[in-house]
């Protein structure tokens, strides 16, 4: 899967090739409208995260424009969140909106969803189906079966395990997790990662004082069983 990302905030850009990468994705990036056009104009993509707010051609003209020779899926990134922004992106020829602050956690769904409505993925290729021992995954219907009974987590919940399971035996501070779970800017107290980690652990371990799964680096921060 081919993806192009379009935003003037290079950091950000960074953040979501990185992550996307990650993921299995080829991803490309422009950070001007122009670049944007002439990239989709010479490629092909299976979905185009394009920013709003971009020197020399804003986003919704790229968008416009781009309706005129491809179907490729876009999802607009905005900091902009009144309707009327977004009922103007949907008719530009947006499929989807996220506005901003987001995580990338959001942005990993948003473009599964959009994959798996536009035929790209297959629900029965299972690639959306995470199995870590006893734990069943299926980020698609964002659920969890855990030793043959299903478990309901809140988004947060999900999302952290999300991580935690694709990227088994990684260790994450509390830093960085309320940066790639609760948002690029979160300002958010560490702790709150503590309280989302102990909420886990009582779903998913059979002793939560001795955790099996989500497990403790003392000094470092979490990780997930390899």
């Amino acid at each position: 899967m081919r993806i192009l990302v379009v935003d003037d905030e290079k950091l950000l850009v960074k953040g979501i090739k990185f992550n996307l990468e990650n993921e299995g994705y080829d991803v490309d990036v422009a950070y001007d409208g122009e670049d944007a056009l002439r990239l989709a104009r010479e490629n092909k993509f299976d979905v185009i995260l394009l920013d709003l707010m971009l020197p020399k051609i804003d986003g919704l003209e790229v968008c416009r424009r781009i309706r005129e020779f491809a179907n490729v899926p876009v999802i607009m990134l905005t900091a902009k969140g009144e309707d009327n922004d977004k009922l103007i992106g949907f008719e530009y020829g947006a499929d989807d909106y996220i506005t901003k602050p987001f995580n990338i956690m959001e942005i990993k769904a948003r473009i599964r969803a959009i994959l798996r409505r536009s035929g790209s993925i297959d629900k029965k290729d299972n690639a959306h189906k995470i199995v870590r021992g006893e734990i069943e995954m299926d980020t698609l219907e964002r659920s969890m079966v855990v030793r043959g009974k299903s478990v309901s987590l809140t988004a947060k919940e999900f999302d952290l395990m999300e991580l935690f399971m694709r990227n088994a035996g990684r260790v994450y501070s509390r830093e960085n997790l309320l940066n790639v779970v609760w948002g690029y800017e979160s300002p958010g107290d560490i702790r709150t990662v503590d309280v989302h980690i102990r909420h886990l652990r009582e779903k998913i371990e059979e002793n939560s004082a001795e955790p099996e799964y989500i497990l403790t680096k003392w000094g470092v921060g979490y990780y997930f069983k390899q």
